[in-house]
């Protein structure tokens, strides 16, 4: 998963060596039965897309918090089967009520642990797909291992410019209306971000499926 460190000069940069394993989850892959499929006609998915300013519906999430509505757009161009992971999930309704467990001031807050700890996912490995995407201010990027396959289900939403980690985690979005939520998200204490009784995502939603 993603790490801050302090370089001489007190700009972050990553520690390869200070990244932790994800422990094994205990969690079941999710079955396609369980996942729900979309159904609804042009007009009215034409009409949400435009209620919420986004570009394409069906690869848009409204993420709920307590402050707040978050919309988060996913590029399927630069991480497909990220995208495709991330909206079964999010169908299946496996990221509501999970907490924001590492947020770290200036830096990201992550999510998508089943367990609350860092420690569990899906029960699905994703191969990387790194790609050329920056990670600045409001990006969505996968958090993982020090196993590049590694990722799951847990991500991160950059707070600010993090250019140590391009091209070493796959971003897969970018928030695109309501940061400043994520920026009231509870912040954790000490240099690996845990957080005492830590925010949780209220709901995710496809906002082609909204209605």
């Amino acid at each position: 998963m993603a790490k801050e460190g302090k370089s001489a000069s007190g700009e972050a940069k990553l520690l390869k060596n200070d990244t932790k394993k994800l422990g094994k989850s205990g969690t079941k892959p999710l079955a396609k039965s369980e996942v729900k499929q979309l159904d609804m006609s042009k007009t009215r998915a034409k009409k949400i897309k435009h209620s919420y300013q986004v570009k394409d519906a069906e690869n848009s999430i409204l993420l709920k918090l307590k402050d707040g509505e978050v919309v988060i757009e996913m590029n399927p161009e630069i991480a497909p089967n990220h995208v495709a992971r991330i909206k079964e999930l999010v169908r299946a309704g496996f990221y509501n009520g999970l907490k924001f467990h590492r947020v770290i001031d200036g830096f990201m807050a992550q999510t998508g642990c089943p367990y609350g700890t860092g420690t569990g996912g899906s029960g699905k490995k994703l191969k990387a797909e790194f790609n050329r995407t920056p990670h600045k201010r409001g990006t969505v990027s996968m958090a993982r291992s020090m196993m590049p396959d590694s990722a799951d289900s847990q991500f991160f939403i950059c707070f600010a410019d993090c250019p140590w980690l391009d091209g070493q985690y796959t971003v897969w979005g970018e928030v695109t209306s309501g940061m400043e939520y994520v920026d009231m998200i509870k912040k954790g204490a000490g240099a690996n971000g845990a957080v005492s009784n830590p925010d949780e995502i209220i709901s995710m939603e496809i906002i082609a499926d909204i209605g």
